[in-house]
């Protein structure tokens, strides 16, 4: 089994159960937080997540090009192009939605929060979807 495709698997897994985590629970708690501690609360959940999420999501792209250039024996090339489509998607929804979102809760407190829960849901669909890929990458790699 090829380590790159391991690493991929387990970052790409890693995440995909933490954004469920975030998504279900975490996100929509925000909602219930008073308006005088919600600064705080968000703006810790913003500086402690990126400790958990900007190595995983690196790891996973660096891994998921490197797997485009240098399949493992056996795994569908479609798949391989599938999974690093799926994590140039996310990189893009969380700069482009998710990054603007945290910054309106910021600024606007609780009334943003639906925003966000929303907007997050894009990246649970496409970490899902990468959680099927490598899986699939998993069964079929020699």
């Amino acid at each position: 089994m090829s380590a790159l495709l391991l690493a991929n698997a387990a970052s790409t897994l890693f995440m995909c159960g933490l954004i469920w985590m975030v998504q279900v629970v975490h996100y929509p708690l925000l909602a219930h937080v008073g308006p005088a501690e919600l600064a705080l609360v968000h703006e810790r959940h913003s500086r402690s997540v990126t400790w958990l999420v900007l190595p995983a999501m690196s790891v996973e792209l660096v891994t998921a090009g490197a797997l485009a250039v240098w399949p493992p024996d056996g795994v569908s090339a479609a798949l391989v192009w599938a999974g690093l489509a799926l994590a140039i998607a996310v990189w893009a929804v969380t700069g482009l939605i998710q990054v603007p979102a945290h910054g309106r809760v910021g600024r606007e407190g609780v009334a943003a929060v639906p925003a966000l829960v929303a907007g997050n849901w894009v990246r649970t669909v496409l970490w899902t979807a990468r959680a099927g890929v490598v899986l699939a990458l998993l069964a079929t790699a020699h």
